[in-house]
């Protein structure tokens, strides 16, 4: 490589961004050619997954060279899930990689196959702090494509491999990544008639869960915010149904409102300003938004039917829920004020859970027809039905936040059967399941964390 190129990829544009963990993430960018070639495209169809080389990070010192191997796992299993790479074992290696500031020997990388190739350097700082650094190549053009570096806390660092996933497959698909994200969910323990239920929360890959709540009150449907910081779910506390919202940094949970008769599916506005629920009243339900501010509820909805599961659009300015006003649960969309009610869904069945996509594409559902139950998207139209995935009890699929993956439970049959915890992406292949000590059901994926 020239010399000037050489010197170009020492040079590092700052970039300090505050992070909503504890305490700052400073991330630098290391400045790039404009014109590498590799892409990957993940619009057509089933793609075939990118070969990509990913050494274990150097370090100066045991404890750094630790770091660069854990980090490298956590890339590499984010970036394998969305079967969308395919990790080139190690032992296939030729060079190996011991200075992270000399460009690879392109031709070594070539002969394994490999398209894409990830280096990178992990440093404990004299502060405490540690210093993650990487380059993406690719290696047909012999350029380095991205370059980031990383400075935070030791116990950030699977966050650290999370973030670098994410700007790995952006910058190779043109998206958004979803790895730097968190799941809530309802952990489930005990006998299947005497089943404990307790609000739980972990990385979107498993890691790092922990209970919010302690298990003595019956919790349902919780669901984030849009600044991912706070939850809000249905409690049985003291016997009645109740709304809360959950900070989860801080613990606190305040009651949103004690309503006189059942309440169901909480769900935040994308300005986060309001929540959008059911209520009952006399046999059927109809759909209110709460101003979080003022406490004043509004009704949305007016009919004698059975109104729930309402989920705004992104952008704030539609509605869709399920109702049994036809006869049978289907989908619907309204404007947010209530007005221009239509059904969209005309399939076989009965629709129910419907989730807007984060990028206002697709509107995702639970299906039953047959005695199964399905997971499946159409557009906001309702046409373009498809389903992804089916079995005994498929339910309360969600988003991640590129709207390209959803998440769902799967409670499987038997006297030991309980609900688990899976994902599909949009092609209906790639279906994985999430490993939970315990059961667990309605997931719910929260934006990316900033």
């Amino acid at each position: 490589m020239p010399p000037h190129k050489s010197e170009m990829l020492r040079k590092v544009v700052a970039l300090v961004l505050t992070l909503i963990v504890a305490p700052v993430l400073t991330v630098a960018a290391f400045v790039t050619p404009a014109h590498a070639v590799l892409e990957l495209d993940i619009t057509s169809g089933q793609p075939q997954p990118l070969p990509i080389a990913l050494p274990n990070f150097t370090g100066d010192t045991p404890e750094a060279q630790k770091y660069g191997v854990d980090i490298v796992q956590v890339i590499t299993g984010d970036l394998e899930r969305s079967a969308l790479f395919k990790a080139i074992p190690q032992s296939a290696f030729i060079e190996q990689i011991s200075n992270f500031d000399q460009p690879p020997r392109f031709g070594d990388w070539r002969i394994i196959q490999a398209q894409a190739l990830v280096t990178g350097r992990a440093t404990v700082l004299p502060d405490g702090r540690l210093r993650a650094e990487f380059r993406l190549w690719d290696i047909f053009a012999q350029q380095q494509m991205l370059g980031l570096q990383f400075v935070t806390t030791p116990r950030n660092w699977r966050r650290i491999g999370h973030m670098i996933a994410d700007a790995i497959y952006e910058r190779l698909t043109g998206e958004k990544g979803y790895f730097d994200s968190r799941v809530v969910f309802v952990d489930e323990s005990g006998r299947k008639d005497k089943r404990v239920k307790r609000l739980a929360i972990m990385d979107q890959d498993g890691a790092n869960l922990r209970h919010l709540t302690d298990g003595s009150d019956l919790v349902l449907t919780p669901r984030f915010s849009p600044n991912a910081q706070e939850i809000t779910y249905v409690s049985y506390a003291g016997g009645q149904p109740r709304v809360y919202l959950f900070n989860i940094e801080t613990g606190q949970r305040e009651i949103v409102g004690v309503f006189p008769n059942m309440a169901f599916a909480p769900r935040f506005s994308p300005d986060g300003q309001q929540v959008i629920l059911s209520l009952q009243n006399e046999g059927n339900s109809n759909i209110f938004a709460l101003d979080l501010r003022s406490r004043q509820v509004r009704q949305i909805t007016n009919s004698g039917a059975i109104d729930t599961g309402p989920c705004y659009s992104p952008d704030g300015q539609q509605i869709t829920f399920e109702s049994d006003r036809g006869g049978t649960q289907q989908i619907y969309t309204m404007n947010a004020d209530g007005s221009n009610q239509q059904r969209i869904s005309f399939g076989q069945g009965r629709y129910s859970t419907p989730v807007w996509s984060p990028r206002g594409d697709l509107i995702a559902f639970t299906k039953q027809m047959n005695g199964k139950f399905l997971i499946g998207v159409m557009k906001p139209d309702g046409s373009g039905e498809r389903i992804l995935t089916e079995g005994f009890h498929n339910e309360g699929p969600t988003w991640a936040p590129n709207g390209r993956v959803l998440m769902f439970f799967r409670e499987s049959q038997g006297e030991g059967g309980g609900p688990k915890i899976w994902t599909v992406d949009l092609t209906g292949y790639n279906e994985l399941q999430l490993q939970t000590p315990n059961f667990a059901s309605d997931p719910a994926w929260s934006p990316l964390l900033k």
